[in-house]
This record gives C-alpha cells, sequence and structure tokens, in this order.
C-alpha cells in the first residue's frame, strides 16, 4: 500500500504543473522521514532518478525541497544507488548546463554530509575524488591519471585494459579542453574541501595525488580559485603524514623566497601558510624556521600600498604565536620588536608632521596611552582607501597572542609600552616580586590609561566611545579599586554617553553596565562628591524606549542605592534628596504591565532594595508600594524574582512595616511550598525563615502549623538541599516563643517520622546532616516530646527491619551524630544515663549487628 502511495507521489512530481510537483516534492520528504520507510530495489533506482531530474526543476523551490529529499534518501538507499547518484550529479557539475551546476554541487556535498557509515562513503570517495581532481586540475596525462587511479595499478588488469579503461573514462569529457573554467574549478574545491575535512583519514592513500593537484591551484591568476584552494590544502592538512606536510611547506616557503612572484600570489601563499598552523597545530613547529623569518622579512620589506601583505603575515605569526608556542621562542624578541612597531603604522602620519608638532603637548602624550579597539572600527575611517587600520589591527592581535602564549614577557611589554619604567626599576630591590606581577605593574599606568580613555570618550566617534567604555570595564573587573581617584574625571564622560542624542544603544549599555561594575567594586564615600552628577543621567535612563538600556539601568539604581546610604545607621551623606526621585522612576517601571520580562525583574528587584534601604522615608509610598510587589508574586513569569525581593525586604534593619501585605504574603509563600519549581521553593523556604524571624509575632501559630505540614513534604533524600532549608525552617518554627503548642504537636507528629525516614540514607551528610543534628537538638526543648521518646525512636532507626533491610554505614554515623547532639542538649544526667545504656548494649551482645556498631 506505502509502495501504490509512493507511486502516486513520484507521477505527480514529474507532472506539468509547478505546485503539484512542490506538493508531491513536498509529501515525498514526508514520506521518506517516516522511520519505517521502505523501498524495493526497483522503486529505489526510480525514485533516485526523479530526485535527481528535480534538483533541475526550473521553480527554485521545487528543487530546493529535492536537495532536502536528498537527506533522508541516501540513509534509505543501497550502497550501489548511492554511487550512482553521486556520479550523476557529478557528471551533471562537470559537463551539465551552467544554470544546474550550483544545485549539483549543493546536492553532493549534501551527499557526502549524509552517508551512513564508512563503508559507504569510502565507496563514495572512490568514486567522486577523481571527478573532483579532474574538475580542478588543468591538463592530465596517462601518467598523471594512472597516479590518480591507484587501483587500477594494483588489479590484475592486463596493463593495455588499463589503458583502455582509463581511456574510456575520460572520454568527451571537459579534459580534453585547454583548461576547466574557474566556476567549476571553484565548485570542485568546495565541494572537496568538505569531503576533506570529514573524510580525510579515510583518503590516505590519495593524499600525495590530492596535494599535488592542490598545490598548483595557489599559482593560478583566479583570486576565487586561490581562495579555495587554501581552505582545501588546510583541511587536507590536518591528515596529511609528516612528510607530506613536509613537502607541502617546502613547497609553498619556496614560492615565498621566489622575488619574482607576483604580490597577490605572495598574499595566497601568506596566508596559505597561516592556514596550514592552524589546521595541524603543534605540527608546524619544525617548519617555524623557515616560515617565520620570511614573514618578518615581508612585513619590513613591503611596499608602501601593500597592507595586506603585512596584515596577512602578522595573522600567520599571531596562528604560530597561539598553535607553536614552544617552538617559536627563539622568534618572540622580534615579534614583539616587529608587532610594537605595526601598533602605531598609519602611512599618512609623515614626519613633517611630527616634527610640526610643538614640544609641549609632546611631552603630555608622552605619558599616555594610544588606544587601539580589536573589532569593527574599520567602519570609522572616512578614506575608503585607506587600510593601514588592518595592520594595526593584526599587530595588536598578534600582540595578544604573544601575551597569552608567553605571559612572562609581560614585563617586557610594559618596558616597551611605559615611557617612564626607570621608576618601578628603582623599587624593584624593595618589592621584587610584587613588581613582576602584571596587576601591579597595570596599577602604576591606571591614570595614563584614564587620561588617553577620557581624550576618546570626548571623540563624536559612538564606536570609539563604545571601545572607551569596554577598557574602562575590563579594567575594573581586573583591578575592582583602581579608579577610586577618577571618578570626577570619568563623570562627564559617563553624563555625555547617557545624555546626548547622538548615543546609541549599545553607547548606552555599555555606559551603564561599567557604571555598575565601578559602583560595586569601590568604596561608597569615593561616589558622594558626584552622585548628583551621576544619578540623574541613571534614573533618566530608567525611562529609555529599549528594554536592554531600561533593564541595565535599573540593575544601576540598585547599586545606587547601597552607595548613597550604606549604611542605615551612620548618616555620613545626605541621601534624602535622592530618595523620592530613584523611587519614582522604578514605580513607573513596577506597575507597567506592558514591558520585557528582564525589565520586570529588574524593576521587583531595585524596588526591593529601594524599600529594605530608605523604607522609613517611604512612609506614605510603602500602602501603595507593597500590594504591587504582592501582585507579582501571583504572576508565574515575575514571581519568584517577588519572593527574592521580599527577602531582601525582610532582612531589613529598618523593619519595614509590612502588615497590610503580610497575611497575604505568607500565604502566597506557602503555596509555593508546593509547585514543582525547585528554585521557587528553595527562595520561599529562605524567604519564610527571613520573615518568622522578623515578622513572628505579626503571623501566628495557625499559619505555622499550615507551614509545617507543607513542610514534611520536602523532607526527603531526593533532593537534600531542599531537606536541609526545611529542616532550618522547622528549627526556626519551633525556635520562636511565640508558636502555641500546637506547633510542636504537628511538628512531632508530620515531621519527626520524615526526619527519621530521612536519617537512615546512606546519602545523608554535609548541611542536610547539620540541619537533622540541629532539628534533634530544637526538638528537645519542645514541650510536646521528650528526651526518652526521641532517643528510642534514633536507637529504633539503627535497627535493621523487614522493611529496608540493614542500615547502612553512613547512616549509623548519622544517627551516632544526632543521639550525640539530643544528649548534650538534654544535660549531664541524661548524658551520663545514655552512656550507661549504651554500654550495657556492648557488654550483652557484642556481634557485629548494627546496634553494636552503632554503639
Amino acid at each position: 500500500m506505502a509502495n501504490l502511495a509512493l507511486t502516486g507521489i513520484l507521477e505527480k512530481m514529474t507532472g506539468k504543473d509547478k505546485d503539484y510537483r512542490y506538493m508531491a516534492t513536498s509529501d515525498l520528504l514526508n514520506e521518506l522521514n517516516k522511520e519505517g520507510f521502505k523501498l524495493d530495489v526497483d522503486l529505489e533506482a526510480k525514485l533516485s532518478n526523479i530526485v535527481i531530474q528535480q534538483l533541475d526543476d526550473a521553480a527554485g523551490d521545487v528543487s530546493g525541497l529535492a536537495v532536502k529529499c536528498l537527506v533522508p534518501l541516501v540513509k534509505k538507499i543501497h550502497e550501489q544507488q548511492v554511487l550512482e547518484m553521486t556520479n550523476k550529479l557529478c557528471d551533471k557539475l562537470l559537463n551539465g548546463k551552467e544554470q544546474n551546476r550550483d544545485i549539483a554541487s549543493i546536492a553532493v556535498k549534501t551527499i557526502v554530509a549524509e552517508v551512513p557509515n564508512a563503508t559507504v562513503a569510502q565507496s563514495v570517495l572512490v568514486s567522486i575524488s577523481p571527478k573532483l581532481i579532474r574538475g580542478i586540475v588543468t591538463q592530465v596525462s596517462l601518467i598523471y591519471i594512472s597516479l590518480i587511479f591507484p587501483f587500477y595499478l594494483t588489479s590484475q588488469i592486463p596493463s593495455k585494459a588499463i589503458y583502455i579503461r582509463v581511456q574510456k573514462s575520460f572520454k568527451g569529457s571537459v579534459w580534453h579542453s585547454e583548461g576547466m573554467g574557474t566556476e567549476i574549478k571553484c565548485e570542485c574545491l568546495d565541494i572537496l574541501c568538505d569531503v576533506l575535512h570529514k573524510y580525510g583519514n579515510l583518503m590516505a592513500s590519495d593524499h600525495e595525488v590530492l596535494l599535488s593537484a592542490l598545490l598548483p591551484q595557489l599559482t593560478t591568476n583566479q583570486a576565487s580559485v586561490r581562495k579555495k584552494a587554501v581552505s582545501c590544502i588546510a583541511s587536507l592538512a590536518s591528515s596529511l603524514s609528516d612528510d607530506l606536510l613536509a613537502k607541502a611547506t617546502v613547497e609553498i616557503i619556496q614560492l615565498l623566497k621566489n622575488q619574482t612572484t607576483k604580490s597577490e600570489i605572495t598574499r595566497t601563499n601568506i596566508q596559505m601558510i597561516g592556514a596550514l598552523s592552524r589546521a595541524v597545530g603543534y605540527r608546524f613547529g619544525p617548519h617555524l624556521g623557515d616560515a617565520v623569518p620570511i614573514l618578518i622579512n615581508y612585513c619590513n620589506n613591503a611596499s608602501e600600498n601593500d597592507e595586506e601583505l603585512r596584515e596577512y603575515s602578522l595573522q600567520a605569526l599571531e596562528s604560530f604565536l597561539l598553535r607553536c608556542p614552544r617552538d617559536i621562542s627563539s622568534y618572540c624578541d622580534q615579534i614583539l620588536h616587529l608587532t610594537l612597531e605595526f601598533l602605531s603604522h598609519d602611512p599618512n602620519f609623515t614626519d613633517n608632521m611630527e616634527e610640526d608638532t610643538d614640544d609641549e603637548s609632546y611631552v603630555e602624550e608622552e605619558d599616555e596611552y594610544v588606544l587601539i579597539f580589536i573589532g569593527d572600527s574599520a567602519n570609522e575611517y572616512t578614506d575608503d582607501e585607506d587600510v593601514s587600520w588592518k595592520v594595526r589591527r593584526a599587530a595588536a592581535k598578534c600582540l595578544a597572542a604573544l601575551i597569552v602564549s608567553r605571559p612572562e614577557m609581560l614585563s617586557r611589554l610594559y618596558e616597551e609600552l611605559v615611557a617612564r619604567i626607570e621608576i618601578l626599576r628603582t623599587e624593584r630591590p624593595a618589592c621584587p616580586k610584587l613588581i613582576d606581577s602584571p596587576r601591579y605593574l597595570l596599577k602604576q599606568e591606571v591614570a595614563k590609561i584614564v587620561r588617553s580613555v577620557n581624550k576618546q570618550l570626548r571623540e563624536k566617534s559612538v564606536k570609539t566611545k563604545v571601545g572607551a567604555f569596554s577598557v574602562l570595564k575590563d579594567l575594573v573587573i581586573v583591578l575592582p579599586d583602581c579608579l577610586a581617584d577618577h571618578i570626577g574625571s570619568l563623570t562627564p564622560g559617563i553624563e555625555k554617553a547617557l545624555c546626548d542624542k547622538s548615543s546609541t544603544s549599545n553607547l548606552k549599555i555599555e555606559a551603564l553596565v561599567f557604571t555598575r561594575l565601578v559602583l560595586a567594586s569601590h568604596a561608597p564615600p569615593v561616589f558622594h562628591p558626584y552622585i548628583k552628577a551621576i544619578s540623574a543621567p541613571i534614573i533618566s535612563s530608567v525611562g529609555e524606549r529599549y528594554y536592554k538600556v531600561t533593564a541595565e539601568a535599573l540593575r544601576v539604581c540598585g547599586e545606587l542605592v547601597r552607595v548613597v546610604r550604606p549604611d542605615i545607621e551612620v548618616y555620613d551623606f545626605d541621601f534624602k534628596p535622592y530618595v523620592h526621585p530613584i523611587f519614582a522612576a522604578i514605580m513607573s517601571r513596577l506597575t507597567n504591565q506592558d514591558q520585557d520580562q528582564e525589565v520586570k525583574e529588574c524593576a521587583i528587584s531595585c524596588m526591593g532594595l529601594v524599600v529594605s534601604t530608605f523604607g522609613d522615608h517611604l512612609g506614605a509610598e510603602l500602602p501603595s508600594c507593597l500590594p504591587v510587589l504582592v501582585d507579582r508574586m501571583g504572576n508565574e513569569i515575575t514571581r519568584l524574582t517577588a519572593v527574592k525581593a521580599f527577602a531582601v525586604i525582610a532582612a531589613s534593619p529598618l523593619h519595614i512595616d509590612l502588615s497590610c501585605v503580610l497575611e497575604h504574603v505568607i500565604s502566597e509563600l506557602t503555596a509555593f511550598l508546593r509547585k514543582a519549581n525547585r528554585a521557587l521553593r528553595q527562595a520561599t523556604l529562605g524567604t519564610l525563615n527571613t520573615l518568622i524571624v522578623g515578622y513572628g509575632d505579626k503571623i501566628g501559630s495557625a499559619a505555622y502549623e499550615v507551614i509545617v505540614v507543607e513542610l514534611s513534604t520536602l523532607i526527603s533524600d531526593s533532593d537534600l538541599h531542599m531537606a536541609a532549608l526545611a529542616l532550618e525552617l522547622c528549627c526556626t518554627l519551633m525556635a520562636d516563643k511565640r508558636s502555641g503548642p500546637n506547633v510542636g504537636l504537628t511538628v512531632r507528629n508530620k515531621v519527626l517520622p520524615q526526619a527519621l525516614t530521612l536519617i537512615r540514607s546512606s546519602l545523608l551528610q554535609g548541611q542536610a546532616l547539620l540541619a537533622l543534628r540541629n532539628f534533634f537538638t530544637a526538638l528537645v526543648y519542645s514541650a510536646n516530646t521528650s528526651f526518652d521518646v526521641l532517643l528510642d525512636s534514633l536507637l529504633s532507626a539503627a535497627k535493621p527491619s523487614a522493611q529496608t533491610g540493614a542500615v547502612a554505614k553512613q547512616a549509623l554515623f548519622s544517627i551516632a551524630q544526632c543521639v550525640a547532639v539530643l544528649c548534650l542538649s538534654a544535660g549531664d544526667k541524661k548524658c551520663s544515663s545514655t552512656v550507661n545504656m549504651l554500654t550495657d548494649i556492648l557488654k550483652a551482645d557484642s556481634s557485629t549487628n548494627s546496634v553494636c556498631k552503632f554503639t
């Protein structure tokens, strides 16, 4: 029945109506993707032929679907059929119409990527490799053909038969042409690159032939062919033997040594050297002695206009440093000197311009850094012909690679970059270890870096400003307290970035991230003289339309709250003028429902900080604010953040008045203990603990009992962290003197049985075991439980049972610890009687049962 349906689909695929063909091809794709889809031999051939035919369909959407059909089809048909399809597609690629080459190339790549196993892959490679090489090389002799087909030479066919067979395989093909077209070469190189990347190790017998075919393509006149040949050889290199890798490297280096080679060919060969090192890694190390001096020479002696040659040479050196750090050691000094020289490479900056600079400005520049941003700064150059920035970027990346691979050269690098390093040298005897630290060296230059960054922040270029803030951000991350003396000079740059109409969202985000980091990493008094200037643009940014800017501004507001009032008890700074502007800005975001989730969560978190820090100055506003936070607890998206916000508020030393919402909050939190969301339950347990400690007198025993019942379901060894939090909350409830006798009774009936089950777990340890010990300690003081009952329960837990069998060794250890803390809490008299009882047990039965082990 399935075959009949498939036959109908195939008939529609060959129809004249384009829509029918599209729908039929789509139906075929659905059928092929079914797991139980099977084909007989005849239908395989018919289906394969029709799919190949559909690739040439005039309708692009139909041919595109046909390519998708190849993915499951290759896995459902026999090896011979896969080979036939591959051969037909290769023939289309080499001898077919020009408009069909692209789709044929895509189809071959698809088959290569989807072959089901190595056996089929090997057959496909034997079939397509000669054809791909045929499409790459320009002319061939029968001697070369014999190299391409080594399996002919090892066969039992007489030599004359081999000759005839080879001759027939090339009859009428493009090999008789003067040379292959550039498009065909590019397509064949593309396919071969994919083949080598995935199956290069299966083609070891053809490596030499492939290399002989690919290397000449590096010297062709077509740039596209050279570019693809570089990728192809790099893919091949990863599976080449050391001898063939050496052969390829020597040939490329010989081309580089040839001074008569065209400049574009030289650039390609330099790219090839870099690609080889990236492909083979440390295996390229033995060839650095030949390659590095040539590349350094090209950097130094390239013509003024040949910036690409310098760029490619520096990129290759960067690759050497990262892949062969040990072998390149002897050249590191030369490379360091080279990169430092090209960091300031600018052919447009002439010697005359330097001479015109007056002495005073020269001295000023000497004390500062020239910042070079690696990235998209290329777009900032208005002169399209000036590509010297690429050389500077390549030099900077090469220098970064040198630092990563040889961090011990950092001291040498600072000596080159810092004009006044002599000051540090004089201090070396006093602190020999400290002065060698990169962090120490960097800290000495913070003032100069900040001066240079401030200059960049005054520039008009937005991307330059983004880069400047990125530098400051990294500086704060590496040296958290390094900008204490420079906040005043950086404040105008922050203001301008946040308030200027020409500022982009990216610039504002970078400025806000830096501001947040610097506020969090420095002492609050550092910012107090500049709070007025800093706070205004931050509060204004909370109202931005773009959600990422708003969210980051809210995070900065959270840090700003801590800075303006770092200590609740001490009033060193007049924070009152900032309370209501900050509250109003956050409240407007908190009450707005139509905004991104990230903004909602940031607004909730920030409002929690505001209430906990400024609550004593928000008397009139609290009744309108707290219900909004409670409402956010009812929203599934924001409830976790709201729960954490109430934990912050409850922990405030201001003891915020929560009477208007406390009952509702406790009710919601108790319900959350039944939710499947683990993070929500954890946050809820922590918040309940904080609320009970701070507001237990307003909660009441009835609510305590409900909480205890919910806690009992969380105590098990399936989640020990959750069990520990639940036991800690239980201890807090029992320790509250305001809790009634019913609370202790509920704990004994609901929680104690779960605790006695948990104590027998072999997984119990760490925080959970500590919480369980504290739980039994708290139970001793409860009016509803006695020491003797608890001791009997623990001793019974140490005995094997019919349901659970023998008690694990770890469980006996846990029970022993709980018995010990139980006795210590009950007093000396109980300790003495328990010791005597355990001694009697040992005297009565000295066997190795679990009770004796426990004793």
